[in-house]
């Protein structure tokens, strides 16, 4: 089967056609290279970096860069969650 052809696939149909074709190079495009992204640097505080090495240490992070970034992460998504949870509250409010 080729590109071309417009009938919609399957998943199960499109597992085939790749398994099929898995070891033959000609069937397959050149690869594409992914960068990873450059780390940002972020200037905070002496004392809230002594904070934070503390508790690094003390939650026995493989470093103090690694345990931030965690909890960055699962404030960042606390945030989300409180954002879409004022946003469904106003639109039911506005709706209503």
């Amino acid at each position: 089967m080729t590109i071309k052809n417009k009938k919609k696939l399957s998943s199960e149909e499109i597992d085939q056609i790749v398994v099929a074709q898995a070891n033959d190079d000609s069937a397959w495009e050149k690869p594409i290279r992914a960068r990873k992204a450059k780390p940002a640097s972020l200037a905070i505080p002496a004392e809230l970096a002594a904070r934070a090495a503390f508790l690094a240490r003390l939650h026995k992070a493989k470093d103090v860069g690694e345990w931030l970034a965690r909890i960055i992460q699962e404030r960042i998504e606390l945030e989300e969650v409180a954002f879409a949870e004022a946003k469904r509250e106003l639109a039911e409010r506005n709706g209503s």
